[in-house]
């Protein structure tokens, strides 16, 4: 644990306090993160709950029972996630307007609360698939400036490059509960301290190896890779005898959280290609809400991420729910991966 001159442990709200005090973030920054935190709290809570939320009623949002008068069943988890995030964020002044993986458009800041500069986009539970089978899901967040001068920002004011994110974080809700924060000076890693209800800070400064031994890729999907991908998924099989010259493990959780939490903590490569069943969209993970904040949480530990062809956070955006091919991690692996890609290119 991460402890200060005095001795005592750093809590987020501390960690944010001092950034802000050494000019790194301004309150209004400060405070939409505490906000996002909090919201990541009742999440946890809820998740927690798993299936007795259905059963004991309440399922961790304020006044509303999970089974209620009528009988109607608790929402889906990942509804009811949004649904915190919105709610939370909604009146706390510091927002011009967010964006929901799980909206087709974006929603200003009603009238009846005042506006922020800040626009906030979210993926609210990021692999809710594997919540039935108890494996880790999360919350992934990415905070833009609102242009100067926009009264009611609309989609198109969101489409700023990855590059324009001024904070970007998520939380897993795995054996613990970790935010994994980024506001442009390091990647670092808080736990909830379930009795007291804060988060503390555990790592500060994460690093990435940057040589790694382990990738995380969907192998079920191989036939429809571009010839690249499948060279280079196909030398790093070969292991020790092949050109890479050693062994690979393969991980995956189908958590994108999960799965960039791993190679935050000890390196790997996450890997989401082109593929011909996604192709036609684009990709499979979407640039706002999953690409980018990772791609900046990943770059300030000292990693890489990329289309494959370009730098992740340089990418323009196009579209609010835009998809895109992903490589992220170990910097020398992900400079593998490119090379792969641009040499069959030039190929042609």
């Amino acid at each position: 644990m991460t402890h200060h001159d005095d001795g005592k442990p750093c809590s987020l709200t501390r960690f944010l306090i001092e950034e802000q005090r050494a000019g790194r973030i301004g309150p209004d920054l400060r405070l939409l993160i505490e906000v996002v935190a909090r919201a990541c709290k009742r999440i946890s809570i809820a998740v927690g709950k798993g299936a007795l939320g259905g059963v004991l009623g309440d399922a961790g949002t304020a006044g509303e029972a999970s089974i209620n008068v009528q009988g109607e069943a608790q929402k889906k988890l990942d509804v009811l996630s949004n649904e915190i995030l919105l709610e939370a964020n909604a009146w706390g002044g510091h927002l011009a307007a967010l964006a929901s993986e799980e909206m087709d458009h974006s929603q200003p800041i009603p009238d009846v609360y005042p506006r922020g500069n800040y626009l906030l986009l979210f993926d609210p539970l990021d692999g809710s698939s594997n919540i039935d089978v108890n494996v880790s899901v999360g919350t992934i967040f990415s905070v833009l400036r609102s242009p100067e001068g926009v009264a009611q920002p609309g989609d198109e004011h969101f489409l700023q490059p990855g590059t324009a994110q001024v904070a970007a974080g998520y939380c897993v809700y795995g054996p613990q509960t970790t935010l994994v924060l980024t506001v442009g000076h390091g990647t670092h890693a808080f736990t909830l301290d379930r009795e007291i209800g804060g988060f503390i800070l555990t790592t500060r400064g994460m690093r990435i190896p940057g040589e790694t031994q382990e990738f995380a890729v969907n192998m079920s999907n191989q036939r429809f890779w571009e010839a690249p991908m499948q060279a280079y998924v196909g030398d790093l099989l070969k292991g020790k005898e092949g050109p890479r010259g050693k062994d690979f493990n393969m991980r995956w959780i189908a958590s994108m959280v999960a799965d960039v939490h791993r190679l935050l903590t000890r390196g790997g490569i996450f890997s989401y290609p082109l593929d011909s069943k996604c192709a036609a969209k684009g990709g499979k993970l979407r640039l706002m809400y999953e690409a980018n904040p990772m791609s900046f949480l990943v770059e300030q530990a000292g990693g890489a991420a990329s289309t494959g062809r370009q730098r992740m956070l340089e990418v323009q955006p196009t579209g609010l729910h835009q998809r895109v091919p992903v490589f992220l991690g170990s910097r020398a692996e992900v400079e593998t991966a490119v090379r792969y890609h641009h040499e069959a290119d030039a190929r042609g």
